[in-house]
C-alpha cells in the first residue's frame, strides 16, 4: 500500500530574486541546484537587475529550491525573494534552462 502526501504533488512556482544576483554565477548555480533536486524550469536575468526563476516539480523539491534561492551562490547577496503567480501555461520543457 502506498500513500502520497501533499509534499509529493507537482507544483509550478515563479520567483523573482533581488539583490546582487546578476554577474555572480546565479543562474548557472540555480540550474545546478535545480538539477540536484530534480526540478525543471528556467532562470533568466531581467532588465531591473533581478533574476526570474520558474520551477516545476515535486512540492518538497521546489520548496527546497526556494530556500536555496534565498542564499544563492557564494558571490551573490540576495536581498529578497518574491513569489509571483506563474503564467497559466508556465510549465515548460523538461530540464532546467538558462536564458
Amino acid at each position: 500500500m502506498s500513500t502520497q502526501s501533499g509534499r509529493d504533488e507537482q507544483v509550478v512556482r515563479r520567483f523573482l530574486v533581488f539583490g546582487t544576483v546578476q554577474g555572480v554565477y546565479f543562474r548557472h548555480s540555480t540550474r545546478l541546484e535545480a538539477k540536484r533536486l530534480g526540478v525543471h524550469g528556467f532562470a533568466r536575468n531581467l532588465p531591473d537587475g533581478s533574476v526570474e526563476v520558474l520551477a516545476h516539480g515535486a512540492a518538497a523539491a521546489v520548496d527546497e529550491l526556494r530556500v536555496w534561492l534565498g542564499r544563492g551562490p557564494t558571490q551573490a547577496k540576495v536581498a529578497e525573494v518574491r513569489e509571483l503567480e506563474p503564467e497559466p501555461a508556465a510549465r515548460g520543457r523538461e530540464g532546467f534552462h538558462i536564458y
